[in-house]
């Protein structure tokens, strides 16, 4: 009975859970992507039995590399080949993606512009973090990408702290040989019981120049809202000596493309804690939107979004549902099993 009821799970959200730009939706709760343009409008949230349902996007993905390495050694260094697997053993072509905007900072709090400043999480964004890890808890994590700002790396840390797998997150220190040599872990055993945490500047939120620490309403009265918007809302207009959204699209996607689309090729569960901008910047890429779609998409702080890598396609299955909320956890098969391994584990 409870195999039977597990695969019609799966198959139900199999056949429903599909996303694109055309659609419907009904009985959708704690959106945590929305997206409005003129005439386009997709909002994304907890789906209990209504979903999505329309046409895939699909594109090219770089080429994983073809030789067996461990999980911390595949961090140090992930290959750049574009050889075929021929000669290797086949890895498996499905991975789970997970993107997380970190949780309220001090400066969200306080409505200051914060750009690349290294504030760290409020109590609420402390709560927010361990949320989504409650979100999350049943979704593999293999390795995780943060940004280089605490607040990234707290959410990431305390998201951990919920999953039933209960491996413990590593930084990784490769600044050095130094600090490379002295964090290595000796014991095989202890290994598998840790993930991988690599840390990117190139994940940071984009650098807001000169208005980094002001006022957000304060500016808008200096410089008029119209100027204020333009320099948050346009993809290609930077404040006075920061970044466009353009431009920390440049980084952040080209980190993406280049460190973590392998891993994901390869058979390795990801997960992403950063920030609303170089996220928005990896969601362009990966669903494909236009310099006017991307401006108005708005992610909320500590809501996980789950796609799935699979043959060379990202598939977004929406946001994991909380443990008290009504919603089917099997957004594939290979999750579905994954869950199953964990319960008899427990029990």
């Amino acid at each position: 009975m409870a195999t039977t009821a597990l695969n019609q799970a799966i198959g139900t959200l199999q056949s429903h859970g599909c996303f694109s730009n055309s659609g419907s939706h009904r009985d959708s709760l704690n959106a945590s992507v929305r997206l409005i343009s003129k005439g386009f409008k997709v909002e994304v949230g907890l789906l209990r039995r209504e979903s999505y349902c329309s046409r895939k996007r699909s594109f090219s993905l770089v080429q994983a590399s073809s030789s067996q390495t461990t999980v911390f050694d595949a961090v140090s260094s992930p290959s750049k080949s574009t050889s075929t697997t021929k000669d290797s053993p086949k890895k498996s072509n499905e991975a789970a993606l997970i993107l997380i905007r970190h949780g309220e900072s001090l400066w969200n709090e306080k409505n200051l512009f914060t750009g690349c400043v290294d504030v760290p999480l409020t109590k609420k964004g402390v709560e927010e973090a361990i949320e989504a890890g409650k979100r999350i808890s049943n979704i593999p994590v293999d390795m995780i990408y943060t940004s280089a700002l605490i607040r990234a790396q707290m959410t990431a840390m305390l998201a951990m702290t919920e999953h039933r797998r209960k491996k413990v997150p590593i930084v990784m220190h490769n600044e050095s040989e130094q600090a490379k040599a002295w964090s290595q872990i000796f014991s095989e055993e202890t290994k598998k019981q840790c993930i991988p945490v690599v840390t990117a500047w190139q994940l940071n939120e984009r650098m807001y120049g000169e208005l980094q620490g002001l006022n957000k309403q304060e500016t808008a009265d200096r410089y008029g809202k119209e100027q204020v918007h333009e320099w948050r809302r346009s993809y290609d207009t930077p404040p006075p000596n920061g970044e466009s959204l353009e431009m920390c699209a440049k980084r952040a996607v080209a980190y993406f493309k280049e460190q973590i689309e392998p891993q994901l090729l390869a058979g390795k569960n990801v997960m992403i804690a950063a920030h609303g901008n170089s996220l928005r910047s990896i969601i362009m890429y990966l669903d494909k939107l236009t310099s006017q779609e991307v401006i108005s998409l708005e992610l909320s702080t500590g809501i996980p979004m789950l796609y799935i890598s699979k043959e060379g396609k990202f598939i977004r299955r929406g946001s994991p549902p909380a443990p008290t909320e009504a919603g089917v956890y099997a957004y594939t098969k290979n999750l579905a099993q994954y869950r199953q391994k964990l319960d008899e584990m427990v029990h």
